[in-house]
């Protein structure tokens, strides 16, 4: 095992700093970021977004993947992503509105940003039950949020193409699309979604 992945696994796991487990509302709404957390290290239980404590990661992505480096910037981009996201090039396109995909970057960047600092606990959930009421107004299952999400995923893709190189497009969508067939394979344990269903948000709230 190398140097950097032995440091890796020294930090602590997340539940030691957040021990308490995610009632099902607070699981649903870090569910709907699950769709854009392929990595190994990304956790889909924790409001943290990682299994292990990595607060520098958190930082580094948002600054290289979204160049946030501030609180208000950070409070800029999840402002956008609320009120227009990539919609309306996506329903230019196709004729829908695919509200899954800047769903799942909204809360996945409040997520980071908890996990650097910039914003608090209360401030993270904040963000995340800002958006519930039109989310679950929006779609009666995991299966049509999964299936918003990959066609916001793919209008987002194809307009990346002429813009940055072959090697530096975002996976491929059959990437993808394993990904959220994983998600929603009811055999799935570890799937947040298996663990917290759509319509539980419907539903008061409980202990899991």
């Amino acid at each position: 095992m190398g140097l950097w992945s032995l440091t890796r696994w020294r930090k602590p796991r997340a539940e030691r700093r957040y021990p308490v487990p995610l009632t099902t509302h607070q699981l649903w709404m870090v569910s709907l970021s699950a769709p854009v957390n392929r990595d190994r290290n990304a956790s889909r239980t924790t409001l943290y977004p990682f299994t292990r404590i990595d607060d520098d990661s958190a930082r580094r992505w948002l600054a290289d993947q979204w160049e946030i480096t501030s609180r208000d910037k950070l409070v800029g981009r999840l402002g956008g992503l609320a009120r227009t996201g990539y919609r309306a090039r996506a329903h230019q396109i196709l004729g829908v509105t695919p509200l899954a995909w800047g769903t799942a970057l909204y809360v996945d960047i409040a997520r980071r940003g908890f996990g650097c600092g910039m914003i608090n606990e209360a401030e993270a959930w904040t963000a995340l039950k800002s958006i519930v009421p039109v989310v679950a107004k929006t779609y009666a299952s995991w299966h049509e949020y999964a299936d918003h999400y990959l066609l916001g995923r793919k209008v987002w893709r194809d307009g990346l193409r002429g813009v940055v190189s072959d090697a530096d497009l975002p996976a491929p969508q059959d990437v993808a699309d394993a990904h959220l067939r994983s998600l929603l394979d009811p055999a799935n344990r570890a799937s947040p979604w298996n663990l917290a269903p759509w319509d539980a948000i419907y539903n008061p709230d409980h202990a899991r």
